[in-house]
Formats: C-alpha cells, structure tokens, sequence
C-alpha cells in the first residue's frame, strides 16, 4: 500500500466518516451518492446517523477503529465540522489515529493549518474532472505546497474515468505524495447520468464501467505511486473486513461471526424459566423484551430433543441498525 490510510482500510480498520452530500459548487455527472446521502445536510459515521458529537466516538468504538475516512459535499460547513470531529478523535484515541480527508474544494491555507492542528494527517483532492490535465498554474497546484507547508500529506484521489498524464507529473515533481484512483463504477445514484454520457456497466459486472478500468493501468498502472482501488477490492475485503473487525467487538459470547462478517444466534419465544429449569447456563442466552436469543446450535438441540416448540435461526449485520440478512425457522 502506498499510505496508511490505504493500508488501514484494507485491514477493514478505517471509520467512514460521511459530512453532508451537499455540494454548492459543482455536479459531477459520474457523483455515486444516493438519494440518502445526496444533498442532505446529515452526517454518518459509517452507517449510523450522527445526531451528538458522541456518535462518532460510539461508532468508532464499536469497529475498533484504527482511523477515520472523511468525505462529503463542499461547503465551509464540512471543513468546520471536519475538524471538530478530528480533535474529539484524536482527543479519545490518540496520535496513531490515522486520519485523511477526501475533498473536491481547495480550501486555502487557514483550512489547511486548522485541519493539521486538528490531526488529520493525508488530504486528498479531487479536482474537477472538466479541469483535468490543466490543473499546473491554478489553484489545485498551489494547495498541494500549501498543505505540505501546513504539516499534512497532500495527494490525490480521483475516479478512474480515464487516464490522465497530469497526474505523475505531480508526483515526480514531489508536489503530491500519492494519487489512488478508484475504479470507475455506476450506481444507482449515478446511473442514468452515465449512460447520457455514453458510460455503460462491463458486462457480468454489478457496478465496474466498461472499458476504462484497461485504459487507466495501461498509461497509469506502473507509476510507484499510483495505487488503483477495484471495486471488488473495496466490497468484497474492506467492507467485509470492515464488519468482521465490527462483529468480533460488539459480539456476545454465544454469537457466531460468519466469514461476511455477520453475527448468527438463535431465537425464541420461551419463558426464561423453561431455560433456568433446563440448566441453559447464562452466558448462552439473553432475555429480551419478548423474546430470548440463544447460540443457535443450542437452540436446535433444545427443538429436536423437545424442549422447545419453536425458534429462528438469525443472521445479522453488526452495524448499529443490526439489519437482518436472513432468518431460518427452527421447528
């Protein structure tokens, strides 16, 4: 990996830390934000809401985290939130918090002295696709000696639309420390807009464009700074990883952690005292408000031999919604 960052969240060890999706200054056509994450003024710590400055914290706790992915819209109101966050983080866990922003804005010097003095470490720009390959002279030079001067690691980080020369040339003149293009994808969010740009999905594939992913590896690829992110990288190890660092923090002793990083036990509708009167040890249920939940091997012992009537077999997300993947009745 080329930055610790990349390296965290390929160990599934970065929080992704979403502040606004409200973009005032540009509409990129190829933007992935769905309808939730798009033009709201709401912040996410991964997939939870952030209604107090605590959440962060919580959320954090919760995977364990190593560091904090920021991104989201433009305005000044993210570089102010931005930084609170990044003390309260650094505050709570310390130096080795590795953090890095994500940014389609330059932000000028003050932005970038109070986001070091803050704690962020990598800032990553993204600049306007329309301006690609004439960004020497404007501003988005500029800001990359700004921030260095300010103590933070500059780079870039950029959707792999297309190859762009300009790009090594920044970083074999030291300007910018990395460039991580990820792999050009659609969503739902982007859909229709790529297509009306003739954009279209490689075939057997859920999300990758077609034909760019070749294109950019080939002017690109060999560059020792370069680092291009798939999408199957980013959902089948750092999403996952991601969950299975979640689960084994938040699980209890009789929950089970899957390889897809989800948690499995047992359900039921017994009374707790059918489970005393059997001799269930402690540590493998737990009451709640109308049910109990059980490891769900116990639970179908208990069916066959006749102790219970009924249960389900759980499987859920770690995440603090616990969204349920798939219930399997045991009778």
């Amino acid at each position: 990996m080329i930055s610790e960052g990349c390296e965290q969240c390929a160990r599934g060890g970065k929080m992704v830390l979403f502040v606004y999706g409200y973009c005032d200054q540009r509409d990129c056509f190829y933007c992935p934000l769905g309808e939730n994450r798009k033009n709201v003024t709401e912040v996410y710590a991964n997939e939870r809401l952030v209604e107090e400055d605590q959440d962060v914290l919580e959320e954090a706790r919760r995977m364990d985290a190593l560091g904090a992915s920021v991104t989201g819209g433009e305005p000044q109101e993210v570089m102010d939130r931005t930084t609170r966050y990044l003390s309260l983080l650094g505050e709570e866990f310390g130096e080795d918090f590795h953090t890095h922003l994500y940014t389609g804005i330059t932000g000028g010097r003050e932005n970038m002295r109070r986001l070091a003095d803050a704690g962020l470490d990598e800032i990553r720009f993204h600049p306007p696709f329309e301006q690609w390959g004439e960004l020497h002279g404007t501003e988005w030079e500029d800001i990359l000696y700004v921030a260095r001067e300010e103590g933070l690691t500059p780079a870039f980080e950029i959707p792999g639309i297309r190859a762009e020369t300009e790009f090594l040339e920044f970083l074999d003149e030291g300007a910018a420390e990395f460039c991580n293009v990820n792999e050009f994808e659609m969503s739902q969010g982007n859909f229709r807009r790529m297509q009306e740009e003739g954009f279209e999905l490689r075939e057997d594939h859920m999300s990758a464009v077609e034909d760019t992913r070749e294109q950019v590896l080939e002017v690109m690829g060999d560059h020792e700074r370069v680092y291009f992110c798939t999408s199957v990288f980013k959902d089948a190890a750092q999403h996952r990883r991601r969950l299975k660092r979640m689960a084994r923090t938040v699980r209890r002793p009789f929950d089970e952690v899957t390889d897809d990083g989800t948690l499995v036990y047992g359900k039921t509708w017994a009374d707790p005292d059918r489970f005393e009167a059997l001799g269930v040890p402690e540590e493998y249920y737990t009451e709640k408000t109308d049910h109990l939940e059980v490891a769900w091997w116990l639970l179908e012992e208990m069916v066959a031999a006749g102790d219970l009537a009924e249960g389900e077999i759980v499987e859920q997300y770690p995440t603090v919604e616990g969204t349920v993947v798939e219930r399997t009745p045991v009778a």
